[in-house]
């Protein structure tokens, strides 16, 4: 495996330390990752996606969506059944799990919903009118039609006090 030292970057640039930590979290992250509960990310419109996991067994009150420092965290913690069983064979897993998503910048959960087994977390990025493109005119290089407060040269008066 590869080390990467983020050093220089930290010293050449300002306001890039989340990107840096994201890289380097990502980077060193254990390989064997958790499977568990399966999940979908759809991109549902241009700036809309869906988180959608599978719960199945748990009920809405079982389960917490929550929103921390960029962060999404999703948990489940399966009540305890108060009555004994006899299984002669269980497959369908009820442990207790937490799955993080990294949230980007301008980003934010607009709501969840739980139906059919599936948890669905609807996300929306909110791009600030700062950061949209915008188009930039060009001004004319003649000095005939060069505007001062609304105004051409040849429309402002010649006469100079001395």
């Amino acid at each position: 495996m590869r080390n990467f030292d983020f050093a220089p970057l930290y010293r050449a640039t300002v306001g890039f330390d989340r990107i840096a930590d994201m890289m380097d979290r990502a980077l060193t992250a254990d390989v064997t990752q958790p499977s568990y509960p399966p999940y979908n990310i759809e991109k549902t419109d241009e700036n809309t996606y869906r988180i959608s996991i599978a719960v199945a067994g748990f009920t809405p009150d079982e389960l917490s969506v929550e929103v921390k420092e960029a962060t999404l965290i999703i948990a489940a913690r399966k009540a305890d059944d108060t009555q004994e069983r006899a299984y002669l064979h269980r497959g369908i897993a009820t442990r207790a799990f937490e799955r993080r998503f990294a949230l980007a910048d301008h980003v934010r959960v607009t709501g969840a919903a739980h139906e059919l087994g599936m948890l669905h977390i609807d996300l929306l990025r909110e791009m600030p009118e700062a950061l949209k493109p915008r188009r930039i005119e060009i001004a004319r290089g003649d000095s005939a039609s060069t505007q001062i407060e609304g105004k051409t040269l040849s429309d402002l008066p010649e006469t100079v006090e001395t």
